[in-house]
Parts: C-alpha cells; structure tokens; sequence
C-alpha cells in the first residue's frame, strides 16, 4: 500500500466515522447535550459502586458477586476517563471537569493520575507502534516473553520496575520516580492494601500469630476494600491491558491503518467484558479521538465493514508472536 493510498484510505475511514457520529446526534438530539449525560453516568456508576459495597457489607450479596459487578462498574469508570483527557466534558468549567478526573481516579486506584496520564496518552497518539510510545508499553505491549508479558499485564507496578532500566534506555525522558510518583497517593495507598493483605495471609500461613484487637480493625478494613474495590479493578485492568496490549501494534508502523488491529474474537469475550468492550471500539478511537466512548459503541458495528474495507486488520493475533510488530501480509 503506497503512501498515498494509505492517506486516502485514512480519509475514507476518517469520514464515514463522522458522518455515523452525525446522523446518530441528528436523530438523538439528546446526544448534544454531552457534559449532562457524562455527569449522569460518572454518578450512577459512583453511586452503584457505593451500593454494591453496601449490599456486601450488610452481608446481602456475596464476595464473587460484589467483586464481578464493581469490576463492570469500574469499566466504565474507565471509559469516561479516557474522554476527560481528551477534555470532552466541561473542557471550559475546570473545576467540574478536575473533580470528575479525581471522581474517575477514585474509582480506579490502580491508575497513575489522570492529569499525568493525560500527558502520556496524547503522546501516545502521535508516536503509536513506536518504542517511544511509554503507555501502551508500560501495559505489556512488545513484549516478547509471555511470562513476562503476563505480569506486566497483571501488575502495573511490579511491570514497572522490572522495566525501568530498559525504558530508561529507550524511552526519551523516561524517568522512573516521575511516573512512580504518579500514582500518589491514591495508587500508592492501593498496592499498600493490596501487598499488605498478601504478606499477612502469607506469614499467617507460614507461622500463624495472634493479631492484637487494633490490628484486627485495620485488617478488616483492608479486607473489605479488597472485595470492593482492589480486586475488581484487578479484573478490570488485567482485562483492559490484556486486550490493549495485543491490539496495539509495536513496531513496522508507519500510518494510523498499522497502529491497531480491531479484536472482535469470541476468544476475547470474557475481557472485553470487564473493559467495555474496548477491542471492538478503541480502533475508532485512533481515527477520531475527540468523541465520546457511547458514541463509538453506538456507531461500531456500521463503521466496522468500512474500516475492514479500507485497510484496517481484525483479530490479528499472529502479532502477538512477533511481540506485536506490524508486518505486511504477503499479496
């Protein structure tokens, strides 16, 4: 595909995402009144999520259940932060608009701050498919080893300081306490919880002992913001990193049509699941990102043929043997 062609076909793809975006906002006047309806939702996922917390403290769902719905909660907690950072909502009222990113932050402690991550998602858009490209690869993308690649996917912090040395070398500006110091302290206090709770069933495993009644009352605490929060964004963001980094292509990119690939195998079902369907629309993204998360699921399955159409690959998994390089298919 020459340059040229790449560039028409980008346009092609480009326009029919737009105009999709139009006629949906043409016939769902609705649609126009976006800050209304991001506050509506960012509330009820709020407000949900305090519910399920209720529900299983007052014993009246279990554990595995509380943990499944926060986890779904989450998810779209998710989605309205990646549209915040692209200043979709109340981008002219910051006071609304920081105390939604802090709101989102809240609901999803395993994330650096969404003011620094705001920084490193809009140079992720201009440098994607590159080593230069720290978000994607702070989440497994171009990773060879599947070991390696797994506990990256599953633990950010424990990724991230395996990778430091590496990124250091590679990333420009990389610096590992800025982005360590990104998580403070709401990151910092959640893989306290989380590794906290880990060591003290490990010791008591090992040489049970008697905990004195103050530490009781923290443990308990800590345990019960372990089914409500800590593992369900386990889920969550296992899911979404799982997804992302095999979708995102790491290396023979040179065009928006090589930076992802859209994931729409059943095999993926289960992670789509607990990242809103992320695999099926984050392709849409990349061709127009200021637009909000429900417009591209209410525009995916129509946009999804021209896209196939025009050049972009679905459910290119042969990538993930190569460590997600771009590679031409043979003609």
């Amino acid at each position: 595909m020459s340059k040229l062609t790449a560039k028409q076909n980008i346009k092609s793809i480009v326009t029919a995402i737009k105009a999709e975006e139009q006629s949906l906002r043409v016939r769902f006047p609705i649609l126009n009144q976006q800050n209304s309806i991001a506050m509506t939702i960012m509330l009820l996922s709020l407000l949900s999520l305090i519910g399920v917390g209720m529900l299983y403290y007052i014993a009246l769902i279990p554990a595995w259940l509380c943990i499944i719905l926060a986890a779904l909660i989450t998810s779209i907690s998710h989605e309205l932060e990646h549209d915040l950072i692209h200043k979709q909502y109340f981008s002219n009222r910051p006071f609304i608009h920081n105390f939604m990113m802090l709101t989102v932050w809240l609901m999803r402690p395993n994330t650096v701050n969404p003011w620094y991550r705001r920084q490193i998602h809009l140079h992720h858009h201009k440098v994607s498919g590159t080593e230069q490209d720290l978000e994607e690869r702070l989440v497994g993308n171009g990773i060879q080893s599947p070991f390696l690649r797994a506990v990256v996917i599953v633990d950010g912090l424990l990724g991230l300081l395996i990778n430091s040395k590496r990124f250091s070398k590679e990333i420009k500006g990389f610096k590992f306490l800025q982005v360590f110091n990104a998580g403070f302290p709401i990151t910092s206090a959640y893989f306290a919880t989380l590794y906290g709770v880990i060591a003290y069933h490990v010791v008591q495993f090992i040489q049970p002992f008697k905990v004195p009644l103050w530490g009781a009352d923290i443990l308990a605490v800590a345990e019960f913001l372990m089914v409500v929060l800590i593992v369900p964004n386990m889920i969550r963001s296992t899911s979404l990193n799982f997804v992302t980094s095999s979708m995102h292509y790491y290396g023979g990119v040179t065009n928006l049509l090589e930076q992802t690939h859209v994931i729409s195998s059943r095999w993926f079902l289960p992670f789509q699941l607990f990242c809103f369907d992320f695999g099926r629309t984050h392709t849409i993204h990349h061709f127009v990102p200021n637009q909000p998360f429900y417009i591209r699921q209410l525009i995916s399955k129509k946009v999804q043929p021209i896209m196939a159409e025009h050049g972009v690959r679905f459910n290119d998994l042969q990538s993930l043997k190569h460590a997600n390089r771009y590679f031409e298919k043979a003609e």
